[in-house]
This record gives structure tokens, C-alpha cells and sequence, in this order.
């Protein structure tokens, strides 16, 4: 059985799209099955992980609006075990669109049921904000990593999400667990970073990752190649964080790694 993670903060800019693509490319690099589901009306994840959006039939819009076959929707990337289920403009509405459908928190927990044993970790890009789709993304998990920006302003906004996450637990999921926190964009460099790191372990303690996720241009380049950084440029920094994080998931998971 697969486990199914959101990456969640409905602060903007933290780096959710640019760890979804890396963790998930780290974690099939070690032999797991992943698919990405792009939840954020943006597609960067889609693009970031090679698929043309313009041509994609079947999206997670029609899956959850129209409730088309998911298998239809799951793309292929450059690495043989990593799959992706694309997103679309449309998302945009289709929280309008819920409104109306009945259990319409638990839509995408239906959609991914099929496909649960057939991966061994499904990772959930949501999109900035707390509205139905990352309210369905949260339902349907096992668990959520968030990211934290390591800068100034970087619990802003947490406990808001972290709020939401227990009103869920409390209402529609109740086996919803915190993953771990995650310090992106990090400098070594800046005193701001460390004592921001600092702050953030303290708060949460062991729930935080060990690993960091340091400033790299070549994260930032990689997407525009529609490519994961690992095949980008794996001696780059951003490419070993990234490895380093998809075996402390593991073994934080008690999966060992090959």
C-alpha cells in the first residue's frame, strides 16, 4: 500500500512545486514508484516534470469534475518509475464547480483510491492557498510535508495551516499526520537563516527534516528544461539536498534504501 503525501502551505513561494518534483524524481531514482499529482491550477509541476499541458486530454480537472478513468490522466517522465498526473487552468473553477457534488472534500481521495497500491509514495503539489482542492489534497493524504521559506516572514501563515490541518483531522481525516517541515531556500551564510532554522526546530521539534533544502540556481534553471534537477545537473546542491531528503522520508517511513 502507498502513502499518499500533500506538500502544502498556502504561503506562496516556498519552494511546494520545486520539492514535489525533486523529492518525487530522488524517490524514484531509489527504485519507488511515484506519481505526482499536480493539484495547483498552475501546472508547474506538470512542466517542470516534462509534460506539454497544451496536450494533455485528460487532466486531474476531468477527474474530478467529470470523474474520466485517473489511468486516462497518468503521464510518463524521463525516469521510468516517476508518473504524473497533470493539472490545468480549469482548476480554477472547479472549486465553483464542487459546490454542488456530494462528499466534495472527498473527490480526490476517490480518485487516487484505484491507484493507491499500485505506487509506493503519491505526492500531492497543492496550490497556495486553502480552498477546496488543498482542503480535498489534505483529505485524500496520508500525511503533509511543508515547506518553510527560510526567511524573515516564515511561520507567518503556519498556524493557519496548521489549524486547517486539525480541523480536517477532526472532521474528514482523521489519520492525517504531519510529514515533517522542510527549510527551503536556505543560506548558511545568512545569520537570518540559522536562527530561523533555529526557530523552527524549536517550535516543532522532531517534526522538522533534518535535511535542508539550500539557495541553488540550478533548481531554478532545471523546470525551464522540463526536467527534475537529478537529471539536470545531479552533482548540483539542489539535486543531493533532494536525495538526501527522499532517504530521510524513507527511513523516517522504516522503507530502507537500496
Amino acid at each position: 500500500m502507498g502513502k499518499i503525501i500533500a506538500l502544502a502551505n498556502q504561503k506562496g513561494g516556498v519552494g511546494k512545486t520545486t520539492t514535489t518534483i525533486n523529492l518525487a524524481a530522488s524517490l524514484a531514482t531509489l527504485e519507488k514508484k511515484v506519481l505526482v499529482v499536480d493539484a495547483d491550477p498552475q501546472a508547474n509541476a506538470s512542466s517542470g516534470l516534462g509534460v506539454d499541458i497544451k496536450q494533455a486530454e485528460y487532466t486531474i480537472y476531468e477527474c474530478i469534475i467529470d470523474r474520466a478513468d485517473v489511468r486516462e490522466a497518468i503521464h510518463d517522465t524521463e525516469i521510468e518509475t516517476l508518473k504524473v498526473i497533470s493539472s490545468h487552468i480549469n482548476l480554477v473553477g472547479a472549486e465553483i464547480e464542487m459546490l454542488n457534488l456530494k462528499n466534495r472534500e472527498k473527490i480526490l481521495k476517490e480518485v487516487l483510491a484505484p491507484l493507491k497500491d499500485e505506487f509506493d509514495y503519491i505526492l500531492i503539489d497543492c496550490s497556495p492557498s486553502l480552498g477546496l482542492i488543498t482542503i480535498n489534497a489534505l483529505t485524500a493524504a496520508d500525511s503533509v510535508i511543508i515547506p518553510v521559506q527560510a526567511e524573515y516572514f516564515a511561520l507567518e501563515g503556519i498556524s493557519k495551516l496548521l489549524n486547517t490541518i486539525k480541523i480536517i483531522k477532526s472532521k474528514l481525516n482523521p489519520s492525517l499526520e504531519i510529514e515533517g517541515f522542510l527549510l527551503t531556500m536556505y543560506d548558511a551564510r545568512l545569520r537570518q537563516a540559522n536562527q530561523i532554522y533555529d526557530e523552527v526546530k524549536r517550535h516543532f521539534q522532531e517534526l522538522v527534516f533534518e535535511t535542508v533544502i539550500q539557495r541553488n540556481v540550478k533548481l531554478s534553471e532545471a523546470p525551464s528544461y522540463g526536467l527534475p534537477t537529478i537529471l539536470y545537473d545531479a552533482d548540483s546542491t539542489g539535486s543531493k539536498n533532494h536525495m538526501t531528503l527522499a532517504k530521510e522520508l524513507i527511513s523516517r517511513n522504516g522503507k530502507a534504501t537500496k
